[in-house]
């Protein structure tokens, strides 16, 4: 017990990262979602490693969760008669739809053409080089009035660029003023999206949009969100005009000065080149960095994106960025130069499908121990809505109960045994436990010829005139 306690404690120092893994929030440890980047509360690890990230952090240690069901999702959903869905980023994932769900992928062309513009990955040599080379694209973004949405994998990641561009002349958007979220805020300021600040996630995206907002967010806004260019009206009225009566003239002309300000603005995004989309690094999925750029070029509308990696990176270091590190230096590469080529393009992406065949394999096995389990829970969850479903019970009870006797008899009277090789000592213990019957079954085993058999049967009468005894004392 104390080696285990020792093992979540080492886990919990060493694997587990706060503002990446988790975040400690009105003193509980809740956890990161790693492909959302959204809190996930009330849920709990298990066996102690909950308890131990709260020693770690020094907040009050909560009693551990007790698992009373489980089942995989690919089981769960194998549930439902029919399987359907609709999502943007499908097709690299579509062998895992057919092997698991016999689901056929269908690719829908887009309402518009894609008119983004998605260009290759700049890989520099250090961290630092590449959110210099970032900050450096923000700020000429920002200067020609298009909007910037930064994609980072964690909240410590979009903090460390939040004071880079902090120290770089840019001003965070305070969300305790009032007017933070009132129509268009000139000037160099950025807001960042992450679970910290995800009670004001919606005006946040609702302003992505606006010519030269800035907005760093971790994957909360790399998937389901619409970025509108100019900013979202409906969110500008409900928030700026909440004050004013519903059909009186002040609040229709407030409107319809918010359409027409956000159209001016929607036009000026346009010539600016839409929303540039920028990926600090790349996610161990391709769907996840899809997702990303998918904010982007909504409806046909102009957009950019671009992805910096540097050596450093997680992808990167899977792949052994020691020996690339130093054959770039040798090559002559310096500092703050960046390789850029499609064939990097491609062997990033090879570089995820190993991953994600390796995490599919992970899930496919996890899988064939769960189908073994699967049919037990099958069984067992029949069983329960028999009886949930029920008038009488009488029946099924008086078979278990005889189940139960049988059972016992074999595992402490075995067939073709000796009297003197019975466990009388230990069947006496386990009737009484289990069945709330004293018995004197070391006299029953002394009579002259006794078979198993008539133990058994003694023991089953015995249990079920008990039984009945009781159920006359409880029936009313």
């Amino acid at each position: 017990m104390v080696v285990h306690h020792v093992n979540q404690g080492l886990r919990a120092h060493t694997l587990f990262q706060r503002d990446k893994d988790y975040i400690v929030r009105n003193g509980e440890v809740v956890i990161i979602d790693e492909f959302t980047g959204r809190m996930m509360p009330g849920r709990r690890y298990s066996e102690g490693l909950h308890q131990a990230l709260e020693a770690k952090e020094r907040v009050q240690v909560q009693p551990e969760n007790q698992t009373l069901a489980s089942i995989t999702f690919q089981n769960y959903f194998r549930l439902y008669k029919k399987l359907a869905g609709m999502t943007g980023t499908a097709a690299t994932e579509a062998s895992e739809f057919s092997d698991i769900y016999r689901l056929e992928v269908v690719e829908i062309p887009t309402n518009m053409p894609v008119s983004r513009i998605d260009d290759d990955d700049e890989v520099y040599r250090t961290a630092s080089e590449k959110y210099d080379a970032i900050i450096k694209l923000i700020e000429e973004a920002h200067d020609r009035g298009q909007p910037v949405l930064v994609g980072t994998t964690s909240i410590e990641k979009s903090e460390l660029l939040a004071e880079r561009l902090v120290r770089a002349g840019f001003k965070q958007k305070d969300f305790s003023d009032p007017e933070a979220f009132n129509g268009h805020t000139p000037g160099r300021i950025f807001a960042v999206l992450n679970a910290r600040y995800h009670e004001q996630e919606a005006y946040i995206v609702a302003q992505a949009g606006v010519p030269g907002a800035i907005t760093i967010a971790t994957n909360m806004a790399g998937r389901g969100t619409d970025i509108q260019l100019g900013g979202n009206a409906e969110m500008r009225i409900s928030h700026e005009l909440t004050d004013l009566a519903a059909e009186s003239p002040e609040r229709q002309a407030g409107e319809t000065a918010i359409r027409e300000e956000i159209a001016v603005l929607k036009r000026k995004a346009l010539e600016a080149g839409g929303l540039m989309v920028i990926g600090t690094e790349r996610h161990e999925s391709r769907r996840i960095d899809n997702q990303l750029r998918g904010r982007s070029g909504r409806q046909g509308d102009p957009g950019h994106s671009k992805f910096y990696l540097s050596l450093d990176d997680d992808l990167m270091r899977i792949f052994g960025s020691d020996r690339l590190d130093g054959m770039l230096q040798k090559l002559g590469l310096k500092e703050g130069e960046a390789i850029i080529h499609p064939w990097i393009n491609r062997a990033l992406e090879k570089a995820q499908q190993k991953v994600e065949a390796r995490n599919y394999d992970i899930r496919k096995n996890l899988l064939k121990y769960d189908d073994v389990v699967n049919d037990q829970r099958k069984a067992v969850f029949e069983q329960r809505q028999e009886f949930m479903e029920s008038t009488d019970l009488s029946d099924i009870i008086h078979e278990m109960r005889h189940d139960v006797v049988d059972d016992l008899v074999l595992r402490h009277l075995p067939p073709k045994a000796y009297a003197e090789q019975w466990d009388i000592e230990g069947l006496t213990e386990r009737v009484k436990s289990i069945l709330g019957l004293d018995l004197p079954l070391a006299e029953w085993a002394a009579e002259e010829g006794i078979a198993d058999e008539e133990m058994r049967e003694r023991i089953t009468k015995a249990a079920d005139d008990y039984a009945a005894q009781r159920e006359e004392i409880i029936t009313p």
